[in-house]
């Protein structure tokens, strides 16, 4: 099923040039390993390059590169990754995003903490906008 039938909620809330790296990255990983997760797996990996997700929708990064360990993998397998958070970023710009976000506590939060409490408000805002 061509990408753009497929597109996540996230992305279809999401820029332009958002929408076409996931889409290009999921069609290519499609002809490359066929249709299913793998295939979406590997178009995150792709967008978490150049994107993170803050909120209900994916934003630009300021520098390129992975944002977590799993999206710096060739191949990305099943397995915990910070869910568009770009956990190597600095601790001031997480900070920056969970203030944003309304995080309660951020101020004393350490840097892993902040990821998590990043991935929490980005899945409640997404949920309220299904």
């Amino acid at each position: 099923m061509p990408a753009r039938q497929e597109l996540p909620s996230t992305l279809q809330r999401s820029s332009e040039k958002a929408r076409d790296t996931w889409i290009k990255a999921h069609d290519s990983a499609v002809q490359t390993y066929g249709e299913g997760q793998r295939a979406h797996r590997t178009a995150f990996a792709a967008l978490k390059h150049s994107f993170e997700k803050v909120g209900d929708h994916w934003e630009p990064k300021a520098e390129k590169g992975p944002s977590d360990a799993q999206a710096a993998r060739s191949t990305p397998k099943p397995g915990k990754t910070a869910e568009g958070v770009d956990a190597n970023a600095s601790k001031q710009h997480l900070y920056d995003v969970a203030r944003r976000l309304g995080v309660e506590g951020r101020s004393t939060m350490t840097k892993d903490q902040l990821v998590e409490a990043i991935k929490k408000a980005n899945r409640r805002a997404t949920a309220r906008s299904r």
